[in-house]
């Protein structure tokens, strides 16, 4: 029996407080199951050692009752109770939950008024109008829901970066242990760092494929295999994702793993690329055309190639990075030797945006500066939300000022070795004002604005509001600058490249935000705001200690926007940083 997973197992919980909310439960007994389910996601620790040591009711948020259930799945990989409850219900219903903004609640009500069991009965009640006429939801709602069915059959089959990473990485490093393996990769869009991925590719090296193809499709990450042969396995991940493994030579191994890299457009041209010089280049080898496009009578024998760099060398181009392969101008910049020296994770030496649990963080203040430092970080930026975010506990005045005596309170309390920056993420009004008034952003370190409502405006309406926030002098940093939730919910409406101009001409930093569930600006939109001299910041939003680690994915977009070092804000020192502030603060006085 495979060892069931922790995000499992809060899955399980998560089901359990949805069916007891459609069932009408005790709001206590819900809740009850909602906050294990959020303890387990964050707990650091062994969960099945914590189970059989019978540790599990130490865990801050499980209760005793709840403790015994989750050892009964790490026990068995089933949990009674959850089978006999999710039998009271039709299956199609549970599919519900994945449509943004459909809750309990209102789920409830298209079963037992409407007898609408599964998403595509609940998209002809949409549009037949029945889901309009029910109170409490309206035209407004209908078309919401609809648009999420839509949504949610565009994007199927697609994974966050983020949501896949934990299987992939642990994957790769797994078959890297096999005595066999000479050598393993994942390649695909996820070693270019795309946001979004439709599969997994891994690349392995070995001189045994049968060894090495039996471990991958009798992995225990294993829902189903797709497909097994001794040079080419598909399998479905339990997480949904389909994945392929590879296995060749060591001589193919190059080849293999940057023709499985891509993406399609750049292997074109490194093909073409290879024909200008009578060669041939496929996922095997480079060799010598049967009939060379070349005018050379006798074309030079290709060079024996040993990795990826020899590759590019070959056909006359320095190396490309993973993240750079999409035929987006990084071929005339290898042949012209001016690729930038991308940014790499361990040139952070600090973040901003972040939140506690002052509004709706999980986090203290001090846990987030423990954790910021065990990373090594040398500054830690605080924005708890502001007061108009009502549904995350945004801060009003009294508590921002006090929240700021406290963050000054603990850096007294880390010698100059560390310190924590007092800020806030504020929203921005429909009309571009702020919700805090400017004698109050005047005691901040620095100021995130946000967008968190109105989401609907016309593009004009919206440039103009993120404009004219910018052009308040507190605002140090734009944050997600569309709103976006990747497979849930599209950006708004808004004109980037006069945002990139109003940032730079008012000197405001732009966010990446780097949870995986935002991304957000764009990779496609950082070549250009580094043309306008625009800096970035990336920050990863965390509402958690755990969330800190999100700061990977932020830096695998910026390498994606051809950003180094130099760029981004946050890869300066504390005392540069300190100052850059300091020299912001005093311009806006």
């Amino acid at each position: 029996m495979a060892q069931i997973t922790k995000d499992q197992i809060a899955d399980t919980l998560e089901s359990i407080a949805q069916m007891l909310e459609i069932k009408g439960e005790n709001v206590f007994k819900i809740r009850a199951y909602t906050n294990a389910a959020r303890a387990l996601e964050t707990y650091p620790g062994d969960l099945v050692a914590a189970a059989a040591e019978g540790l599990l009711g130490e865990i801050p948020g499980v209760g005793k009752a709840i403790a015994e259930k989750i050892t009964e799945l790490v026990a068995t990989g089933q949990l009674a109770y959850f089978e006999s409850l999710k039998a009271e219900f039709p299956p199609g219903l549970f599919a519900m939950f994945e449509l943004q903004g459909l809750g309990p609640k209102k789920i409830k009500a298209l079963w037992e008024t409407l007898g609408v069991t599964t998403v595509p009965e609940l998209e002809k009640a949409c549009k037949d109008g029945r889901v309009a006429e029910l109170p409490g939801f309206g035209k407004k709602t209908s078309d919401n829901i609809l648009a999420a069915i839509q949504s949610r059959a565009k994007h199927a089959g697609r994974f966050r970066l983020g949501s896949i990473a934990a299987d992939a990485e642990r994957m790769v490093a797994e078959l890297r242990e096999l005595p066999e393996v000479f050598q393993a990769a994942i390649a695909g869009s996820y070693r270019r760092r795309k946001e979004v991925v439709g599969d997994l590719d891994f690349i392995v090296a070995t001189n045994t494929p049968e060894a090495v193809s039996e471990f991958f499709v009798q992995h225990e990450m294993v829902e189903s295999v797709i497909a097994h042969g001794p040079t080419k396995s598909s399998v479905r991940f339990r997480s949904g994702i389909q994945a392929d493994l590879r296995v060749v030579k060591s001589a193919e191994y190059p080849f293999a793993l940057n023709y499985f890299t891509g993406s399609k457009e750049h292997n074109i041209l490194m093909r073409q690329r290879a024909l200008a010089r009578g060669w041939t280049l496929n996922e095997y080898r480079l060799a010598l055309a049967e009939k060379p496009e070349t005018r050379n009578q006798k074309p030079e024998t290709p060079p024996e190639i040993h990795d990826e760099p020899g590759l590019y060398r070959a056909l006359g181009l320095d190396y490309v990075e993973p993240e750079l392969r999409e035929a987006c101008g990084e071929f005339a910049a290898a042949e012209a030797h001016t690729l930038p020296d991308l940014i790499e994770t361990e040139n952070l030496r600090g973040t901003f945006h972040n939140h506690t649990t002052a509004s709706d963080g999980r986090s203290t203040l001090a846990e987030m500066a423990e954790a910021a430092q065990e990373l090594g970080l040398q500054y830690l930026g605080i924005a708890d939300h502001s007061k108009s975010s009502v549904q995350a506990h945004g801060l009003e005045t009294d508590r921002l000022l006090a929240q700021i005596a406290e963050i000054k309170a603990l850096n007294a309390t880390f010698d100059g070795h560390f310190r924590i920056f007092a800020g806030s993420e504020v929203d921005i009004h429909k009309d571009g004002s702020l919700d805090f008034p400017d004698h109050l952003l005047e005691r901040l370190d620095y100021v995130v604005a946000s967008v968190h409502s109105s989401f609907s405006l016309t593009e004009v309406e919206m440039t103009k509001r993120l404009i004219r926030a910018m052009e308040n002098p507190h605002v140090t940093m734009l944050g997600h600058l569309t709103g976006r939730l990747l497979l849930s919910r599209d950006g708004y409406a808004v004109n980037v490249p006069a945002i990139i101009e109003a940032a730079a001409a008012t000197g405001t930093m732009t966010e990446l935000n780097a949870n995986p569930k935002r991304l957000d600006m764009d990779w496609r939109w950082w070549p250009l705001a580094k043309e306008k001299g625009v800096r970035c910041v990336i920050n990863p939003d965390a509402h958690h200690t755990s969330h800190l680690q999100f700061l990977h994915f932020g830096v695998g977009i910026a390498r994606k926007g051809w950003l180094t070092r130099k760029e981004v804000v946050n890869c300066l020192p504390l005392g540069e940083i300190e100052a850059m502030l300091a020299a912001k603060r005093a311009r806006r006085k």
